[in-house]
């Protein structure tokens, strides 16, 4: 009778400190989310050039934005579920080279219509990439650190919106805003080689679909350094009855997937609606353009810094209550700018605030929502919520125009934009009671005999 230990893939990783090997992961995932953000702030600031070579009007650029919010939504909905049974490397590496190569095919359009489309395709791109990115690194990393280092990941998103912002002011006199879009198509090929040659698949996915042991044993002794040639591995789940999505829709997952999206709905319906219309809100109040983009500002980072703070939080604090309270918190303070009319201070204040607790919380939600799905449907829970929360995103950039074409109040507007937060809170608050006999992760060692 030979003895063979059985371990679950999360207690090896969770066993041992994060190594080099994990930060290359986490590393090749922060570029994929840093390349998102490039395209998502360069497309903003080329807009203008392209209206200005076109000669159109304001409202003929909404469809190009629109398009591409449509393209995220329906990428995610899409290339979820394929993950979920091909790969996560590969569905990710594929969604990095098509939304490169359609961002480089649009620098050649020669009318509207045409670049609205390829900016569709590009968000399908787009919308397979970051919950890859999101699900990788979370299957990575061990429980304990997951949430912050999720986060961390997750703050390329932010680095890659400043460099497209700053990357398009400063070249589209020099290169046009077709070389613009020709530098984040470049990109993006370039990474999908790094990818092919630095990114392994995820441990948990190999055992899912039942590698053969010694290529679940390559990657955790590259993570650990330790030697698995004696070790059956498998997952601390109950084993796949359904397919991906069918999964989401099951009896004991249907109300967390419903909770979730409830929250990532509402969580991007604030964000969405702030970043596009909070500069013309605040300038409806009294602030000057030129301060109100200043303001605007202070929201992007208290997103960055609360997103880090929560992360760490969400580790070492109940990540359900410290979501909630996040959120509760957000609210308050988009009340408070409503109330700081007159203090450009008292006001900035009240938007760092705001982006701390909503923004911030929005990236915490991407590593629970993670850590609450098993592995068969992890990358079709991460990208669906993912593209509800895009709906919401739409409806968001729509509402804040609505409210200023009705003369709503500049007090009563920021009230209205604090519900979705409370909604949020209270889904949250319902999501800890569901999963109140559960735990994230539930780690167990048995011995096999043979």
């Amino acid at each position: 009778m030979t003895l063979t230990r059985s371990m679950t893939v999360q207690e090896v990783i969770d066993a041992a400190p994060v190594s080099a090997y994990q930060w290359r992961v986490l590393a090749c995932c922060f570029l994929v989310v840093t390349l998102d953000g490039f395209d998502t702030a360069s497309i903003g600031f080329i807009a203008p050039a392209i209206r200005q070579q076109w000669q159109l009007d304001a409202a003929h650029l909404a469809p190009l934005f629109g398009a591409g919010l449509f393209g995220l939504t329906l990428g995610a909905l899409i290339f979820g579920p394929m993950a979920d049974r091909f790969g996560r490397k590969n569905i990710m590496q594929f969604s990095v080279a098509f939304f490169g190569l359609m961002s480089v095919l649009s620098a050649f359009a020669t009318d509207m219509n045409t670049l609205t489309i390829l900016r569709f395709l590009t968000g399908l791109g787009l919308g397979g990439a970051m919950p890859n990115a999101i699900t990788l690194t979370s299957e990575f990393v061990p429980a304990r650190r997951r949430a912050g280092l999720v986060t961390l990941m997750f703050c390329g998103f932010t680095l890659g919106s400043a460099l497209g912002g700053v990357v398009s002011a400063q070249w589209v006199p020099h290169i046009g805003w077709e070389g613009i879009l020709i530098l984040g198509g470049v990109m993006p090929l370039v990474l999908c080689v790094v990818l092919w040659k630095a990114l392994p698949e995820s441990p948990r996915y190999r055992v899912l679909k039942q590698y053969q042991p010694e290529k679940v044993a390559e990657v955790l002794k590259k993570i650990t350094g330790k030697n698995y040639d004696d070790v059956h591995f498998h997952l601390d789940e109950k084993p796949a009855e359904k397919g991906a999505v069918a999964a989401l829709f099951s009896r004991e997952i249907l109300p967390t997937t419903l909770l979730l999206w409830c929250v990532f709905f509402m969580s991007l319906l604030i964000i969405y609606s702030l970043s596009s219309w909070l500069p013309t809100m605040l300038n409806s109040g009294g602030v000057d353009l030129q301060h109100a983009a200043w303001v605007t500002t202070a929201f992007q980072v208290g997103g960055t810094a609360g997103a880090i703070l929560i992360g760490m939080m969400m580790d070492r604090f109940n990540p359900y209550w410290t979501l909630a309270g996040s959120y509760a918190l957000g609210a308050v303070f988009i009340v408070l700018i409503s109330v700081s009319e007159g203090s450009l201070w008292a006001m900035s204040l009240a938007v760092l605030g705001t982006g701390i607790g909503i923004s911030g919380s929005q990236v915490g939600l991407n590593a629970l929502s993670a850590a609450l799905y098993p592995t068969q449907c992890r990358a079709t829970g991460v990208s669906w919520s993912n593209a509800i929360g895009r709906c919401g995103a739409i409806f968001g950039s729509l509402s804040g125009g609505l409210m200023l074409s009705w003369n709503i109040s500049f007090s009563t507007m920021f009230v209205v934009i604090s519900s979705p937060a409370v909604v949020a809170t209270l889904a949250l608050v319902a999501l800890r009671f569901q999963h109140r006999h559960t735990r994230i992760v539930a780690p167990r060692i048995t011995v096999l005999s043979e």
